[in-house]
């Protein structure tokens, strides 16, 4: 079958195929340490070329909270694509980071980049590091997350024990201990390939609690460390202005930058 195509299609399936075979597989190839037969990793990607932009949305899928995002990332001269994820988002984060792993083979395809920037909101943070965790790794340049539950939350941990039947699979993994987490979190928080970003709120009464977004390995910021008096809630990340100019500044070419307060005026704080 893969023979009629042409070749740069046909290498468009294979890609595809790859990522949804790894993707599929990360929630369990998580729990598993990682042997010494662990093939080396690919050569790290430019950290000077920014690719596509790819945001990923939270728990139930909403990719109308990222809109502004992406229209401020297009006003900046950024290609910007908000992925849809399957589920509406509250089904496995597994199946999500397949999705996401689409969209990337999709703009990699459509742009001819080297690679893309990831900006998961919420849960599609944890979705980036799945996906990161396996193929993403080798096309990824940065992966920024948006109050992020890396460590799970306890509004999920409530969720499941007063209304299990309305905690469906997305809700269950995002837990404080469940088991997909664990294999994230078990050694290095933060694997080689990408360079990272969390960025979060200490007002956040949604990942609860608000530190639970902290990311070790990556470069860790919250709002009110860079503007004190920002009030900004969970559901207000990625559509208020100096949180979107903090990411602007973290998807600019080169290594992520430290922020603090000297550039609150400067980001419109």
């Amino acid at each position: 079958m893969l023979a009629g195509l042409a070749p740069a299609r046909r290498r468009l399936v294979l890609v595809l195929l790859a990522l949804l075979l790894g993707a599929a597989g990360a929630a369990t190839a998580l729990l598993v340490a990682r042997g010494s037969d662990t093939p080396a990793p690919a050569d790290p990607v430019s950290q000077e070329e920014p690719g596509p932009v790819l945001l990923v949305p939270g728990y139930g899928g909403n990719g109308a909270s990222l809109g502004s995002l992406a229209r401020r990332l297009t006003a900046e001269g950024r290609d910007a694509t908000v992925v849809d994820v399957p589920d509406g988002g509250t089904g496995d984060l597994a199946v999500s980071a397949a999705a996401l792993g689409a969209a990337a083979a999709a703009a990699l395809e459509r742009t001819g980049a080297g690679s893309v920037d990831v900006v998961g909101y919420s849960a599609g943070g944890v979705v980036a590091r799945v996906w990161a965790a396996g193929s993403g790794a080798d096309v990824a340049r940065r992966v920024l997350t948006l109050g992020s539950p890396h460590h799970g939350t306890t509004l999920a941990d409530l969720a499941e024990r007063v209304a299990p039947g309305q905690c469906p699979e997305a809700c269950r993994q995002l837990t404080t201990g469940s088991a997909l987490l664990a294999g994230l979190n078990a050694g290095d928080e933060t694997p080689e390939g990408p360079t990272w970003v969390s960025i979060w709120t200490t007002q956040d009464q949604t990942v609860t609690p608000p530190d639970s977004a902290r990311l070790d390995g990556a470069l860790n910021l919250t709002v009110q460390s860079v503007c004190a008096q920002a009030q900004v809630t969970h559901g207000r990340l990625p559509g208020d202005p100096l949180v979107q100019a903090m990411v602007l500044a973290e998807l600019a070419a080169g290594d992520p930058v430290e922020l603090g307060p000297a550039d609150c005026a400067r980001l419109g704080g």
